[in-house]
């Protein structure tokens, strides 16, 4: 079966979700293809001062996770209006360079919400994706600012969109016999382990009626 995480590297939710993330690819390593798409936030869904990304920050990281942290609101920046497309760009670049991990998804997200280091600039995103991966700096924002890595993150997003979900972090889960499972803003593994085994066991009953009884008749 297949996994697929839709993120967008800024979002505090997907900040809190990352251990389930990293726990599912241990747990299922080798029963299930894992995969990470940039699903872009809308300008009007970020924050629109400080001060509010620090109200929202105790609300998900205190009162809803408990969270001995909390996170950082330094990256936010008022001009920028809520277009913070560039640490999205850089992460889905770095995979041009053999990063199709979370290695230097991850690394940009730490600088800004552990850190408040402002990646909506992409000068600053490209120097701490590259640092993390050792990646040629100039090749990398190269890459960030190709048509061809937007044109991708424009896709992922608009198939984050065609599942009719607004929410991230959100989860696809598919399995060989055409089934599919929507997981939109839920950040406890529960939920997501229960689904994952009972796809795994209705796929293995699947192959294993076809094992014993062929393929079903024609007429």
């Amino acid at each position: 079966m297949k996994i697929t995480y839709y993120v967008e590297v800024l979002s505090s939710w997907c900040h809190w979700v990352e251990p389930v993330w990293a726990e599912l690819k241990k747990r299922y390593a080798g029963r299930a293809e894992f995969e990470w798409k940039i699903a872009l936030m809308n300008p009007g869904d970020f924050p629109v001062s400080q001060a509010q990304c620090d109200w929202f920050y105790r609300r998900s990281g205190g009162t809803v996770m408990h969270s001995p942290y909390m996170l950082n609101s330094g990256w936010f920046e008022a001009e920028r209006q809520g277009r913070y497309e560039t640490p999205n760009l850089v992460a889905e670049a770095a995979k041009d360079f053999g990063f199709t991990g979370d290695e230097i998804r991850l690394a940009i997200a730490h600088a800004a919400l552990r850190e408040g280091v402002k990646v909506g600039d992409l000068a600053t995103a490209v120097k701490v994706a590259a640092k993390a991966g050792k990646i040629d700096g100039k090749k990398l924002r190269a890459a960030a600012e190709s048509k061809t890595v937007k044109d991708r993150v424009a896709t992922s997003t608009l198939e984050f969109f065609s599942h009719q979900i607004n929410q991230r972090p959100a989860f696809i889960l598919g399995d060989a016999i055409g089934d599919k499972a929507v997981f939109s803003g839920l950040v406890r593994i529960e939920p997501l382990a229960a689904t994952i085994d009972a796809m795994l066991a209705d796929t293995a009953a699947y192959a294993a009626h076809k094992t014993h009884h062929g393929v079903p008749p024609k007429e």
